[in-house]
């Protein structure tokens, strides 16, 4: 039997990203517990969409895939694909690329 796997194309303006792990430990080495974390707001770009013309206005990719974005804590849509979580949210939500 052949294993299926999803993959996630973005359409238009959109990104698919996955959070990047928060840290577990503070910088004095002060060990976090569950309900203590912050929601991560970084996360890394797994798939860009084309691009093109959304909402009668030409966008441009300016993000690729690899690329680290900051985000705001509450932006795009959660999904669920083959157990993993990830986000896909619009270019325009995107706050910033991470260096």
């Amino acid at each position: 039997m052949e294993e299926f796997i999803m993959t996630i194309k973005p359409l238009a303006d959109r990104v698919v990203t996955k959070m990047v792990e928060a840290e577990e430990t503070t910088k004095s080495g002060i060990i976090l517990a569950g309900s203590a974390k912050e929601k991560p707001e970084v996360a890394e770009v797994l798939a860009v969409g084309p691009g093109g013309m959304v909402d009668g206005k030409e966008v441009t990719m300016t993000v690729k895939v690899g690329d680290k974005v900051l985000m705001s804590k509450y932006s795009g849509t959660q999904v669920k694909v083959d157990g993993e979580e990830y986000t896909i949210l619009r270019q325009g939500d995107i706050l910033a690329i991470v260096e």
